[in-house]
C-alpha cells in the first residue's frame, strides 16, 4: 500500500503538492532498490527525506531528476504527469539537483562550472557578461561573493567547491530543489549561509527536499519529514510534532538506547606527544599528549589544520620544525612506512580518493597493509585471504555480497568500517581518524561509536578530529580546538559544551567551562 502522509494546510484548505511521487519501484538486478514508494512535497515547503545509507534516498531522487528510469509507479508535477527523459529535460522542468558527490568540472572556472549547461546566448554566441552576472548572483545568493569566480575548480577548498555545486543549482530557478547531504564538508558558517539561503528560496515559492545524516539540521528547517528504510516508505509526519528517538527508530527498524556508548576506562602511560609541531604544508602550531586508553578530540573549523596536523603527525607532509614522540621515544624523521610500524593508523577524511582504492576488492583494502597474516613465502593465499577478509567484516558488521566485491559498490558506512578495519587488521595501537563519521547514516555512526569505545577499552589510543561537535562531546575523554592553525589546551570534555567549541573555534576569548 502507498504510505499515507499527513494533509498539506489544513482539511479544509488542502493545498495541492508540486510534486507527486506515487509507488516507484525500482530494482537493480534481484535487489530491491525502491518498493512501492511514495513521497509528496507541497510549494514553498522544505521536506527532509531521512533513511540510512542504501535505503533508497539517491535512487528515489535520481529517477525524479532523470538519472534513473523507474520500474513502475507515477510522478506528478503541478498536478500534471511528468516523465523524465534525462537530467536535462527534468533540470529544465524545474528540477534541480544537488548531489552528494561533487560533479564538477575541474579545470574548468567557478564561472563556468556555475553555468556549465545553462550558458546563455544569444543566436549562438556566448554572453559571457550575462555570464558572469548570473553566477555572482547565484553566489551572492550564498553569501559566497569571495569566491574568486576566474578561478579553476581544482584549486578550491573542498567547502569551497560545495557552495559552487550548490551555486549551480541555484540557476534558472527551480520549482523543486534536490540537496542531497549539502552540509557534509562545509564550514558551521557556511551552514548558516546555506540555511538562510534555503529558506529565502522557500518565502519565494521553491519547494526544498532536504537529504541529511544531520537529524538536528532536519529538525531546524523541515516543515514535515519522510523516512525510507530498505527501499520502503515506513514513517512520515509533521517535524515539529516529531521526537529525534521516534524518527532513529524507523530508521534503523529498533530502538536504540545509547547513541554514545561509553565504557569506565582509565587512561594509561602517554603514547604519542607533539611539540610545537609545524608542516611544511601548512602553519600548524600543536601539543598534546594522547595516552593509552584515550579518545582525544580536536574541534575546529573545516581549513582551521587540523587535517594537516594528523598529515604531518602520520608522515605524509613533511615537518618543518618541532617533535613528535611515540611511547616516549623520539619520532620525528617520519614516514607512512615507519609510521605504520610503529603501530599507528589514519584515516583520511576523503575516504573516496584517499582512503580506500575503490577499484580493488573489500579483501584488498582490508588486508593491504599486513599481508603476512594470508601469505608464505611471500606468496598470498586467495583463499585465507578471503577468509580473513570474512571474519573482519562479521566483526564489523559490513554488508557486502562477498569478500570480492568492488569497495566502490559499498555504502558510505560499510566503506568506512572497511577503511576502520584495515587498520584493526594492521593491529595499529594508536589510531588518527579525520572524520570517520562523515556522510554515513546513524546506524552506521553508532556501530563505529560503539567500536571505537571498545577500542579505547582494550588500551588503544585514539585522536577523534570531527566537525560534528554532538560527537565530540558523547565520545571523547578530552577535546582541543584547532583556530588557524594553533591548537588550544586540551580539556576533559566535561569542561566543554558546544557553544564553548564553537566560540573557541571561531577564535573568541570567552571560552569559560561549559
Amino acid at each position: 500500500m502507498a504510505k499515507e502522509f499527513p494533509v498539506i494546510g489544513t482539511k479544509e484548505n488542502p493545498i495541492a503538492p508540486r510534486l507527486r511521487m506515487v509507488e516507484v519501484r525500482k530494482s537493480f538486478g534481484a535487489t530491491h532498490a525502491l518498493r512501492n514508494v511514495s513521497f509528496e512535497v507541497a510549494p514553498a515547503e522544505v521536506h527532509a527525506l531521512i533513511g540510512e545509507n542504501g535505503a533508497g534516498k539517491s535512487t528515489l531522487m535520481k529517477i525524479l531528476s532523470g538519472a534513473y528510469v523507474p520500474d513502475g509507479g507515477r510522478i506528478e508535477l503541478d498536478g500534471q504527469p511528468f516523465v523524465p527523459k534525462d537530467p536535462l529535460h527534468a533540470r529544465r522542468s524545474g528540477i534541480a539537483m544537488i548531489y552528494q558527490e561533487l560533479s564538477l568540472a575541474p579545470h574548468l572556472s567557478v564561472e563556468e562550472n556555475i553555468l556549465l549547461g545553462e550558458e546563455p546566448h544569444h543566436f549562438g554566441w556566448l554572453n559571457r557578461s550575462r555570464r558572469r552576472a548570473l553566477a555572482r548572483e547565484a553566489l551572492a545568493e550564498l553569501r559566497q561573493e569571495n569566491i574568486p569566480l576566474d578561478a579553476p575548480v581544482i584549486r578550491l577548498s573542498i567547502a569551497e567547491q560545495q557552495v559552487v555545486e550548490i551555486a549551480r543549482a541555484l540557476i534558472g530557478s527551480p520549482k523543486v530543489l534536490i540537496m542531497d547531504e549539502p552540509t557534509s564538508s562545509l564550514t558551521q558558517a557556511d551552514t548558516e549561509n546555506l540555511f538562510a539561503a534555503i529558506d529565502r528560496l522557500r518565502r519565494r515559492g521553491v519547494s526544498i527536499v532536504y537529504i541529511s545524516h544531520f537529524l538536528e539540521e532536519c529538525q531546524r528547517i523541515a516543515n514535515r519529514y519522510a523516512v525510507l528504510r530498505d527501499g520502503e516508505s515506513v514513517g512520515a509526519g509533521d517535524m515539529a510534532a516529531a521526537r529525534l528517538n521516534d524518527i532513529i527508530r524507523l530508521m534503523v527498524g529498533r530502538e536504540i538506547k545509547d547513541i554514545y556508548p561509553r565504557t569506565p576506562r582509565s587512561p594509561g602511560k602517554p603514547v604519542l606527544e607533539i611539540r610545537d609541531l609545524h608542516g611544511m604544508a601548512k602553519p600548524v602550531s600543536t601539543y598534546l599528549t594522547l595516552r593509552a586508553g584515550e579518545i582525544l578530540g580536536i574541534a575546529g573549523l573545516v581549513g582551521a589544520g587540523r587535517t594537516e596536523t594528523l598529515r604531518v603527525c602520520f608522515g605524509l607532509d613533511r615537518i618543518k620544525s618541532g617533535r613528535v614522540l611515540v611511547y616516549s621515544r623520539e619520532s620525528t624523521r617520519s614516514s607512512p612506512a615507519r609510521r605504520l610500524a610503529e603501530g599507528i593508523g589514519l584515516t583520511s577524511e576523503n575516504r573516496k580518493e584517499e582512503g580506500l582504492l575503490l577499484n580493488r576488492t573489500l579483501a584488498d583494502n582490508l588486508l593491504i597493509t599486513r599481508y603476512g597474516r594470508v601469505s608464505k613465502l611471500g606468496l598470498v593465499s586467495s583463499r585465507r585471504q578471503r577468509q580473513c577478509a570474512r571474519d573482519w567484516m562479521e566483526r564489523l558488521d559490513v554488508r557486502a555480497q562477498s569478500p570480492n566485491q568492488a569497495v566502490s559498490e559499498l555504502s558510505g558506512g560499510n566503506q568506512q568500517k572497511v577503511a576502520l578495519g584495515r587498520l584493526l587488521h594492521h593491529d595499529a595501537r594508536i589510531f588518527l581518524l579525520d572524520e570517520p563519521t562523515r556522510g554515513i547514516d546513524v546506524g552506521s555512526k553508532v556501530q563505529i561509536y560503539k567500536l571505537l569505545d571498545e577500542l579505547a577499552a582494550q588500551g588503544k589510543a585514539i585522536i577523534f578530529v570531527s566537525s560534528y561537535l554532538p560527537e565530540l562531546l558523547g565520545v571523547c575523554d578530552t577535546i582541543g580546538v584547532m583556530c588557524r592553525g594553533v591548537l588550544s589546551a586540551v580539556r576533559p570534555t566535561a569542561e566543554w559544551n558546544e557553544h564553548t567549541l564553537m566560540a573557541a573555534a571561531i577564535g573568541q576569548s570567552d571560552i569559560g567551562a561549559g
